[in-house]
């Protein structure tokens, strides 16, 4: 990273730490320009952001991304219903068979090795 990005970078930090402390140093009473004072700090910085190199760089991967996000094939709803009803059968199944092994160990453990059972 270049020396001029590394500076767009620390400055946008700055401007961030700038809309905070600016919400701070307002009055409570007046919610609304302490509200803008930190909304104009974070567009600011963005702002910054966006024209350094890590900036444009995230943005092309952001687009680059709703680019592949575009490409994904959903389920129909049908589809949606079957693998959620797959899904709810095996949790049962396996839940059932968590139980059956609890249980049997239980047995075998208070029942046949403690003798506790009695």
């Amino acid at each position: 990273m270049e020396m001029q990005d590394k500076i767009k970078l620390a400055l946008a930090g700055l401007l961030v730490v700038a809309g905070i402390v600016g919400f701070y140093m307002i009055p409570e009473g007046q919610g609304l320009l302490r509200a803008l004072a930190f909304i104009a700090g974070i567009a600011l910085a963005a702002g910054v952001v966006w024209v350094s190199q890590p900036g444009k760089s995230f943005v092309a991967y952001a687009n680059e991304s709703l680019v592949e996000a575009r490409k994904v094939v959903w389920p129909t709803r049908k589809e949606a219903m079957q693998m959620t009803g797959m899904v709810a059968v095996f949790v049962l199944v396996l839940a059932l068979f968590m139980w059956m092994v609890d249980s049997g160990l239980a047995w075998l453990f208070y029942d046949v090795i403690l003798g506790r059972g009695r």
